[in-house]
């Protein structure tokens, strides 16, 4: 099944055009967007913090793949996880993690050359890249399929240098990433420039604040893969904390009018059809 979960991923980014890959953050999320028809689903770093009461970055390795096994046992679905940095900061951690990745059923990964420190928030050019060479060599060892995606954090981390942020991602995909993503671009423009400069497939991340784009717009851009981060967890959070506010401040209950009926929703978790015509 793990065979058939890589191969099955790997397939979706050769398809023509540009596919939808959406980010639970619990077992109950996962199974909602399976319900209704997306093909593969990708963990959010940020979305399973925020489930465990802590900051983005600050969830341990094991609680990290220890969620990452439960949202792949949810459904039939592939699944790639958002693993941060890694293990550590050295190639050998970076190995080390996609090991740990496969071993657990996952159908992919991304690592990405955000530090975790705030001072000094991307690593090096040549450290980068040679990360990325020891995830790829450790993905070859692997008895089935699995894909890379190497990120290049420049923009979400107050370096917005398209030049470096291209010279980055061309590494990446020379040391043998599978997939390459730059969180983070803000117009279509540029989500196209670094497209063009690359031959391999490109996710890019939607629903973060300020311009969104359709499906269309960045299939026709050049990307292949669209995720929304932690932008379905946010605005779940942003309907609760609303909610819980209101309960507070002014002792009503309005928000209710607005909650999904009880029935409807425990039908995507009892076998109901819920997929888009």
């Amino acid at each position: 099944m793990t065979q058939d979960k890589g191969a099955l991923f790997r397939a979706l980014h050769e398809e023509p055009g540009a596919f939808i890959i959406p980010n639970p953050w619990d077992i109950g999320t996962a199974r909602i967007l399976a319900a209704l028809g997306f093909r593969a689903l990708a963990t959010t770093s940020a979305g399973m913090a925020f489930s465990l009461g802590v900051a983005e970055g600050k969830t341990s390795p094991e609680n990290t793949f220890k969620h990452c096994q439960a949202l792949v046992s949810a459904t039939p679905l592939p699944v790639t996880a958002d693993l941060e940095k890694g293990m550590g900061d050295s190639p050998e951690s970076s190995a080390e993690t996609i090991a740990v990745a496969a071993s657990i059923g996952l159908a992919g990964c991304s690592l990405e050359d955000h530090t975790g420190d705030r001072a000094n928030p991307i690593y090096d050019f040549s450290l980068a890249v040679e990360r990325i060479q020891a995830a790829v060599e450790a993905r070859s060892t692997l008895p089935h399929d699995f894909v890379l995606t190497a990120r290049c954090e420049n923009f979400l981390w107050g370096r917005p240098d398209l030049d470096d942020t291209i010279k980055r991602l061309q590494a990446f995909e020379k040391a043998g990433a599978d997939v390459l993503y730059a969180p983070g671009l803000y117009d279509l423009k540029t989500i196209r420039t670094v497209c063009a400069s690359l031959s391999k497939p490109v996710n890019v991340v939607m629903g973060m604040p300020g311009n969104t784009f359709s499906l269309t717009e960045l299939a026709d851009a050049g990307a292949k893969r669209i995720s929304v981060g932690s932008a379905l967890a946010r605005l779940a959070y942003g309907a609760f904390v609303k909610a819980s506010r209101e309960i507070i401040d002014t002792g009503t209950f309005g928000f209710s009018d607005q909650a999904m009926g009880f029935a409807e929703l425990e039908e995507f978790f009892t076998g109901q059809t819920h997929k888009a015509q």
